[in-house]
């Protein structure tokens, strides 16, 4: 398939470039563990950016390609679930946070009163509201996503017409065009600090070892992206679950080596760097993680898993 974007794509992608740009400097000092701008997250709504997939004619993939370039941020913010699951559910109030089960208490990101809680189970997908009650603040949790407890369900709850199916098709998806705009952010964070960092009298960057594993690195990122596309193309079950798995494996591999290359000060909150490997840390775990898409593809394309 032709995964080159078109005119239309390039002109959306073009905007919110320009949208985006007060917004790429990493605040440092005093800054949270995870970044967020109230007034991005209010601009995105507001420019319908996160609203292009409920236009036939732009679809799924011109989704991916904003929720990519949004990734690269040092904010978190959530684009993710609002432009790739939101227009299956039609007007709910945003953000969007997606949950596998009803178990609680389970940690979700971006949860917080007036979000908009989504259970995708076997059998069907509900919402709801969330409010104060349902949630605990969770000051301390080592992820750059604003991280938030859902302790509690309410009984009322609104039942969509949606597959389940569906709905982790455009879940992994999503899950991957987001890996893939973190990891290219984490990697131009880490070739600029080698590029600049001397030791042993010359710069990190020109030791072999290091250009090897950067080059691997920029091979992973390039594939993450290119499968997350095919898969909001698709919308191919297998090619989603290929795509969410290799975003976690790559994310894996790739963040060790970028704290690995910072030395000391990759594990300092004085570089930035963090803002963007402790989410994928985070998306490492989503949907049962690497171990579960492993084998949500291998069912999907081959029938291998007995899952």
């Amino acid at each position: 398939m032709d995964l080159a974007l078109t005119d239309d794509q390039r002109a959306i992608l073009s905007a919110v470039d320009t949208l985006v740009r007060p917004f790429e400097a990493a605040p440092l000092h005093d800054a949270p563990l995870a970044a967020t701008s109230d007034d991005l997250d209010a601009q995105l709504r507001l420019n319908g950016f996160l609203d292009v997939a409920r236009d036939p004619d732009l679809g799924t993939v011109t989704a991916a390609v904003v929720i990519e370039r949004i990734a690269r941020l040092p904010f978190a913010t959530e684009a993710a679930f609002s432009a790739m699951i939101g227009p299956l559910l039609g007007e709910v109030p945003g953000p969007i946070c997606l949950i596998a089960s009803r178990r609680t208490p389970q940690l979700v990101r971006f949860l917080a009163p007036g979000t908009t809680v989504v259970i995708v189970g076997e059998q069907e997908v509900e919402s709801f509201v969330a409010t104060q009650d349902h949630l605990r603040a969770e000051t301390g949790a080592l992820y750059g996503y604003p991280m938030t407890s859902l302790v509690a369900l309410p009984d009322e709850r609104q039942i969509h017409d949606i597959a389940p199916s569906i709905m982790f098709i455009r879940w992994r998806a999503a899950l991957a065009a987001e890996a893939a705009g973190l990891l290219a952010a984490a990697l131009a964070s880490t070739v600029a600090h080698v590029s600049e960092r001397e030791q042993f009298g010359r710069q990190l960057a020109t030791f072999q070892a290091v250009r090897h594993r950067l080059a691997e690195a920029q091979v992973r990122a390039n594939g993450v992206y290119w499968l997350a596309m095919k898969a909001a193309g698709t919308l191919d079950p297998g090619d989603a679950a290929l795509a969410a798995w290799h975003a976690q494996e790559s994310a894996r591999a790739c963040v060790y080596d970028f704290h690995q290359f910072l030395g000391a000060m990759g594990m300092t909150l004085e570089h930035p760097l963090h803002m963007w490997t402790y989410r994928l840390k985070a998306l490492i775990g989503e949907l049962g993680g690497r171990a579960s898409n492993a084998a949500a593809a291998a069912d999907a394309l081959w029938g291998l898993s007995n899952s």
